[in-house]
């Protein structure tokens, strides 16, 4: 359900709109003056300001101004008695949406309220999907330890020099070789990810190097592999330390010659590659115990940047949760929820196995499970649902059978159909009371019951 706030000093317009924008199911909040208005702007999220032009204490085109640093996507229609198409130019080009004037036509003031919303909603989908696509996040973190991965990679990137990356699964090596190549001079040119533990041993030679037609049974076309497709550009080989011994006297010899043959074929072709790897392991060690070759460990390990555990920078937790609060919210459509200094506490003490990807699942998790402010309790409660935890108000936490599961979208549907459930019920399947309890928008939380077929009595 849209939020709008109507700012004029004129009660008996105030009133007028209200009346129709209430009517036709907008929620709606009136105050006399700008500086209230802004005041409010600050405070709530709004879809949408109607504000008059002329009035006390502030002008509306002050507010205007001040609205939009505030809340640059936050649509404004601006009205006014003494309308002119110079008002309206001004209005424009300060960023209003539209410009009424008064007395406002109601068909005029509907088309222009519900083009308004649309476009806000457009503008903030254009943001997500922004986000969905852009693959490159910044490094977030103000420890020393990521401080100094930031100098490393400001000073290596401009280069040719190969990087390897080495840190334990989840703590963002992928985030790191991509802003070696984004900050490279081969920005421009493609970045080619290789999963070499995700790809069986006899088909990594094929998936690096390409094929010609008629190589292997399977081979009915010419393949063009990795190294080539990545030519001008970066090529990141995650995982390099499951590579097979066959495969890594190969990559070697690319290294070398900058040069690479096709599976089944002869000819030599030149390529312009600059290798970045990473590995969760101790290659050191494979080395010794001869499952990783030397020559190559030297080859690839020009640069070598650590990427510490989750456990070594726990100061970085807290911006860490926020990033992702923001993040998660707005890829629900869902205003973005706070969170205690007792949670964050409660955070900084888990131990983080799973680094920077857990703690993101584990936000996310909280965003769907804990009410409008997450506390120390929601936390503890939900840190580990397979076990048995005390929420906040002393009881026992629901006990369910994870074993049922198979992936974690699976538990996060079932536990977020359940708390819909719930919501409902408590507020005797009042659809509008609970999208405003759980903080939704009514049409959201209409497309959730539909979504998982929620019906009363169930």
């Amino acid at each position: 359900m849209a939020k709008i706030l109507i700012i004029d000093d004129e009660r008996a317009i105030r009133n007028t709109l209200r009346e129709i924008l209430e009517y036709e199911d907008y929620v709606v909040e009136d105050v006399d003056n700008g500086i209230d208005g802004l005041a409010l702007i600050k405070k709530n999220d709004y879809d949408l300001v109607l504000c008059d032009i002329k009035m006390n204490r502030m002008d509306g085109m002050e507010v205007l101004t001040e609205g939009l640093n505030i809340k640059p996507d936050l649509p404004f229609i601006m009205i006014s008695g003494h309308g002119t198409v110079e008002t309206a130019i001004e209005a424009s080009k300060k960023g209003a949406f539209d410009f009424i004037s008064k007395p406002p036509d109601l068909n005029r003031l509907l088309i222009t309220v519900r083009n308004a919303l649309d476009r806000g909603s457009l503008v903030t989908e254009a943001k997500v999907l922004k986000r969905r696509v852009s693959k490159v996040r910044p490094i977030l973190g103000e420890s020393q330890a990521i401080l100094k991965i930031k100098e490393t990679i400001d000073r290596v990137a401009p280069t040719d020099a190969r990087v390897l990356i080495t840190g334990a699964n989840g703590s963002g090596k992928e985030l790191v070789a991509r802003w070696l190549h984004e900050k490279s001079n081969r920005s421009n040119a493609p970045l080619i990810e290789v999963n070499c533990a995700a790809i069986p041993s006899e088909l990594i030679e094929s998936e690096l190097f390409g094929h010609e037609k008629g190589s292997f049974t399977s081979a009915i076309k010419q393949r063009i592999g990795k190294f080539e497709s990545a030519n001008g550009g970066t090529l990141f080989l995650d995982e390099i330390g499951d590579m097979s011994q066959p495969t890594q006297a190969k990559v070697l010899r690319a290294l070398q010659e900058n040069k690479i043959t096709r599976v089944g074929g002869e000819k030599e072709i030149d390529v312009d590659v600059r290798v970045v790897a990473a590995t969760n392991k101790d290659l050191l060690k494979e080395i010794e115990t001869g499952n990783f070759r030397m020559d190559l460990y030297h080859r690839l390990s020009v640069i070598l940047i650590h990427v510490p555990p989750l456990t070594d920078r726990r100061d970085d937790i807290a911006l860490l949760t926020h990033s992702f609060l923001d993040e998660i919210c707005s890829d629900y459509g869902m205003p973005v929820k706070k969170i205690s200094d007792a949670a964050i506490e409660a955070l900084k003490a888990l131990p983080w196995t799973g680094n920077i990807r857990e703690l993101r699942n584990m936000v996310e998790r909280l965003i769907i499970l804990s009410d409008k402010t997450i506390t120390d309790g929601d936390v503890k409660a939900f840190a580990n649902p397979s076990s048995p935890a005390t929420a906040t108000n002393g009881s026992s936490a629901p006990q369910t059978d994870f074993n049922q599961f198979a992936n974690f979208q699976e538990y996060k549907d079932y536990a977020e159909r359940e708390y819909i459930k719930f919501k409902l019920e408590k507020n005797n399947w009042n659809v509008s009371k609970t999208a405003d309890d759980i903080d939704i928008q009514r049409s959201h939380l209409y497309s959730k019951i539909e979504k998982f077929g929620l019906k009363r009595g169930d």
